[in-house]
This record gives C-alpha cells, structure tokens and sequence, in this order.
C-alpha cells in the first residue's frame, strides 16, 4: 500500500516536480514517465502498478497513430527533393511586385508548407532559411520579415495533415477525418487575416516591405514557366486531402499515398536517391519515437493523476470559480499559453487534453450574443479545432514560445530575440483574434464537417 496523500498536495507535488525537472533541462519524455513511475510506486498500490501496461498498450495498437511516420517522411522526401524552396521563390516571383509581396509569399508558401510538413518545427526552419535572408536581402523590415516567418510557420499545426490532430484524435477518442476538415476553415481564416496585416501595413507604410525592383521582376511567360514546377506537389496535396474529405479513404490510406506521392513527385523533379529516402527514413524514425515516446511518458503521469482523483479535482475547481462554461473556456485558453512557454506540443496536449476534454463535454454551450451554440454531439470535434487553434498561440507567447527559438536558430546574428519577440506580438493578437472568432461563431468549425459527412 503507498503512502496517503490529498489531492491538493499530490497536484501541488506532481506539477511543481515537472516544471522543476524541466526548468533544470532534463527532456520531457524522461521527466512525465520517470515521474509517473516515481509517484506509482510511492503513493499507488498493485493494482496501480498496473495501469503501467494499460496505459501504454492501447496506443502501441491504435491504428490511426500509424499515419504520424507516413505523413513525416512524405513531408521529409518533399523537404530533400527541394521543392519547398521551388515553391517559395514561384510564389515570390508571382507576388514580388506587390508591396509586402515577399512577406505575402512566405505566408502563402507556409500555408501550402502546412499541408505537406504537418509540424511547425520544420516549417519554421525552413522558411527561415529560406525567406528571412531574401526579406533582409531586399531591406525589409526585420520585424515584418520574422513575424510572417513565425506566423505562417503555426499553420502547420493547423492545416491537415497537421499531426496534432492525429494525436488529440486518438486522446481524445475523435475522428481524425472530422478534425481534419473541422481545421480548414480556420486555418485558411488565420492564414488570411495574416496576408490582410502584412499587405495593408506594408501599403501604408511601404519601408516595411517593398515591392522588388523592376528589374528582378519576371514577365508572364516566365510566371506560367515556374508555375510548372510545383504542379506535382500541390497535386499531391490536393490528392491526399481529397480522398481524406471525400471518404475515399482514411488519414491512414491517405497517409500511404501521400508517401509513395512524394517519392513519385521526388523522381519527377530528378532528385530521387538512396540518400535522400535514407535522410527521410532517419528524420521520421527519430520524430515519431519521439512522439511515441512522449505519449508513453505522459499517459503514465496523467493516468495516476486522473486515478487519484484529479480530473474531479480539476473540474470542481473550475466550476467553484463560477464563471460559466465559457469562462472555465477561457481559464483553459490561458492555462495552454502558459503552458505552451515551458512545453512542447505534444506534452501538453498529452498532460491537458485528458483532463479538459470531458469537463467542455459536460458544460453546456448555448451559445454567445444571440448565436447559435455548440450541440453536446459535436463538442469534441469543436474544441479539438479550438485547442489546435490555441496551440498557435502557444508557440508565439513570449518569453519561450518554441516558434520563436526555431527561428532564433536560423537566423542571423543580426536578428536578436528582442526583434524575434516585437515581431510575433501583433501576430498573437491576430491569432487571439482568430480563437475568438471560432469560439463566439462555431459553425466556422462545424459547417464543413457537417456537409461532408452529413447531420449527426
């Protein structure tokens, strides 16, 4: 029998003793299931010890997780082929004439980027690799040039195949297929109101962005020329997504043909090798284990928390404030920024999301200003795109939002972290802004899963 304690003073202890270890350095995988193994043993009892092999068996066997190293090494050998850098510079090319037009570009490239990577790391670094230097080169504004870098890299974590998606389905017991679609028109929102900020600013102040000089620009023969190069890729996109939206196939089918797509459309570009399939394969096998990893870690840690009583614990304290249903919403919005300043995506999505998603599930949303509300049926799928959406916001908070140090990595010394931190502010209210807008009118989420796969 372990030892007796409150559930006050076991969240107080096992959250304080995460944020310590991690605050000390030590990755995240080793501190949630070193932890959850540390705390079983001293306050759990033998029929605790084996939740151990519950927790884990489960998602050793999902079936939907299988799409993560799919959709990983299709987005790597599109990343080797070199066509993301292709697909930049014909959109800069196409909209280099305009003012912010680079800026502009590197948004709608990251866009597109979000439906090949499905991760914001990779979209990030390399978009910072590849337009900040083209940004700073034709004397934009640094700020101007990092905070579309930083913005549009979040969409990968919104726009399908995002694999947060992927993994909040299978916490959270959803359909990935209905995630999937619920996420687009978010994401092509956010992804508007972005190019909307960066054009108009850069119009009423065109020493922000100016547009390129006349002499780089390049004829229409010349845009219809480099408008061939990326028909491949963006076919593939449309494929994949496509047979996902239509019911076709599943994430996972779709997955696969997105895989044997990208070495189809790599061969096409001439730029298929053992090397680049083997720096692809490599790539996938180290993100996905340590994907996997994480989920083992964190499913044990929060596994004994819920055993112990703390999703109660947490629901009754959240309903004691008495806010209301969408005042503990926005108590949940908070918390994930915060957490998004010390954590990685999948920590917290595997620390919060067991605990928050059956508390939205039992509250009521009728709705606010007269609009209409959220029906109990399609809560899930709602607050799963309104979690992704905020998860965005995470990666830009200030001071250790992860977005802003995978660009701090790629970019020259000139560009300090205050110019980082300027920079992704007004594009956090922009993304505020979006949150807000999925919450108050939710059939912006709803309204295209509902036509694809019929009334529930």
């Amino acid at each position: 029998m372990g030892l007796e304690i409150g559930i006050g003073w076991l969240t107080l202890v096992m959250f304080g003793s995460l944020i310590t270890l991690l605050l000390a350095g030590l990755p995240l995988v080793f501190v949630t299931g070193g932890l959850g193994v540390v705390f079983l043993f001293l306050f759990g009892d033998a029929a605790a010890i084996n939740m151990l092999p519950s927790r884990i068996f489960p998602f050793m066997t999902d079936y939907q997780l299988s799409a993560i190293p799919l959709f990983i090494f299709m987005a790597s050998m599109l990343e080797r082929a070199g066509l993301i850098e292709e697909l930049f510079d014909v959109i800069y090319n196409l909209l280099g004439g305009l003012r912010g037009g680079l800026a502009t570009a590197t948004i709608i490239a990251s866009t597109i980027l979000a439906a090949m990577v499905g991760v914001i790391g990779a979209a990030e670094v390399t978009m910072g690799i590849i337009a900040l230097p083209a940004m700073l080169k034709r004397n934009y504004n640094p700020e101007m040039a990092c905070g579309a870098i930083l913005a549009g890299g979040t969409l990968g974590i919104l726009i399908p195949p995002s694999i947060l998606a992927i993994i909040f389905a299978v916490v959270a017991q959803q359909s990935v297929g209905e995630l999937f679609i619920g996420a687009v028109f978010p994401g092509l929102l956010l992804s508007g109101t972005y190019i909307l900020y960066v054009t108009g600013r850069c119009y009423l102040n065109p020493r922000l962005g100016p547009a390129m000089p006349l002499e780089e620009r390049v004829d229409l023969r010349t845009k219809i020329r480099l408008l061939r190069g990326i028909v491949a890729p963006v076919c593939l996109i449309v494929l994949v997504l496509g047979v996902i939206f239509s019911g076709v196939a599943t994430p996972v089918e779709a997955a696969g043909i997105g895989t044997f797509g990208a070495l189809v459309v790599a061969a096409l570009a001439r730029r298929l090798s053992w090397v680049a399939v083997r720096e692809a394969a490599i790539t996938t096998l180290k993100a996905s284990t340590m994907v996997l990893w994480i989920i083992f870690g964190a499913s044990i840690f929060v596994g004994f928390y819920i055993l112990n009583g703390g999703q109660q614990f947490v629901t009754d304290s959240l309903i004691g404030t008495g806010l209301g249903p969408y005042g503990i919403l926005l108590v949940m919005m908070v918390l994930l920024v915060i957490l998004g300043m010390f954590l990685d995506w999948v920590g917290i999505l595997l620390l919060a999301v067991p605990i928050f998603a059956p508390i939205m599930k039992s509250l009521p949303w009728d709705g606010l200003f007269g609009l209409p509300g959220v029906a109990p049926a399609d809560v899930p799928l709602w607050f799963g795109v309104v979690y992704m959406v905020n998860m965005q916001m995470s990666f830009l908070s200030p001071p250790f939002g992860y977005a802003l140090f995978y660009l701090k990595s790629v970019a020259p010394p000139e560009i300090t972290l205050g110019i980082i931190f300027r920079a992704a502010l007004p594009f956090l209210v922009l993304q505020a802004l979006g949150l807000t807008v999925c919450v108050v009118y939710p059939e912006i989420i709803l309204w295209l899963p509902r036509l694809v796969y019929g009334a529930k």
